[in-house]
């Protein structure tokens, strides 16, 4: 059975129930990034990561602009669109691919979304199967029209805070995120780092003082101990520059399930 299908009988709030459910039951959640359309056979990498033990899975459908992204996942990006990847393309190739049993959140800038308009783009995400949405320079207060429109295709819009998100904005980010919370660990760029951000800690200890959502932790977590680190104090992490930097250097699925399976492992110890 192809994701399309399988994932139609998927009522609204699959991805925030999903990871609650093992979260409540003592699990650290692991979510890996790939850039859609990376390798001609980019959707084995998906299955390579269920295969390690991910809960979700963060697909990026790349963007020319890509302003938040730091230098691996924008050499990621460009890789993907020189071999002509398209939003259309990767949602089909997502179509095909039989249910791995986890969620799939998709990831973009919002000029894509207002490309097709938000109507059609959220419906297009149901058909392949995606459950989830990040939308990392959607700014909160212009957030309601793709929160609503999400909704209603059954896409759980996910939003992103900072270290410096005030306490006001960050109580209203934690009840109108969808999903999970996706907690920013530093000011900058997505990328990998030989330390967890210190600002890391505080950040996702202000996001639950607010929200019972989630909260997962981004930007920088590179190795078994930065995940076993950031364990201790978010839901779960999310993994991408790591992932992407094999993947530019040639790791194959195989060799990105066991490099996951090492985070599995070390958050399963936390």
């Amino acid at each position: 059975m192809t994701n399309s299908l399988s994932n139609a009988a998927l009522d609204q709030g699959s991805v925030e129930r999903q990871l609650r459910a093992r979260r409540d039951g003592g699990r650290r959640l692991l979510m890996p990034y790939v850039t859609g359309g990376i390798t001609p056979d980019w959707t084995a990498y998906l299955r390579a990561f269920a295969a390690a033990g991910a809960d979700a899975i963060e697909v990026g459908l790349p963007f020319s602009d890509p302003t938040l992204d730091g230098a691996t996942i924008q050499e990621a990006t460009d890789a993907a669109l020189a071999r002509g990847a398209t939003t259309r393309q990767i949602l089909a190739d997502l179509a095909e691919l039989p249910d791995l049993g986890i969620p799939l959140v998709a990831s973009t800038y919002y000029n894509l979304v207002l490309h097709d308009g938000p109507e059609a783009f959220c419906a297009a995400l149901r058909r392949a199967g995606v459950a989830g949405l990040i939308v990392p320079d959607l700014p909160l207060h212009e957030a309601d029209e793709l929160t609503g429109v999400a909704a209603a295709a059954g896409i759980e819009l996910a939003l992103l805070a900072s270290p410096t998100t005030p306490e006001p904005r960050l109580a209203e980010i934690g009840r109108r995120s969808r999903g999970f919370v996706y907690a920013v660990s530093i000011m900058g760029t997505t990328g990998e780092r030989a330390d967890l951000a210190a600002s890391a800690t505080e950040l996702t200890r202000r996001i639950k003082l607010g929200t019972d959502r989630p909260v997962l932790l981004g930007f920088g977590i590179s190795t078994p101990e930065q995940a076993r680190e950031a364990g201790r104090h978010a839901d779960g992490v999310v993994v991408g520059a790591a992932v992407m930097r094999r993947v530019l250097d040639g790791a194959g699925p195989d060799d990105l399930r066991a490099f996951l399976a090492t985070l599995r492992r070390a958050l399963d110890q936390e």
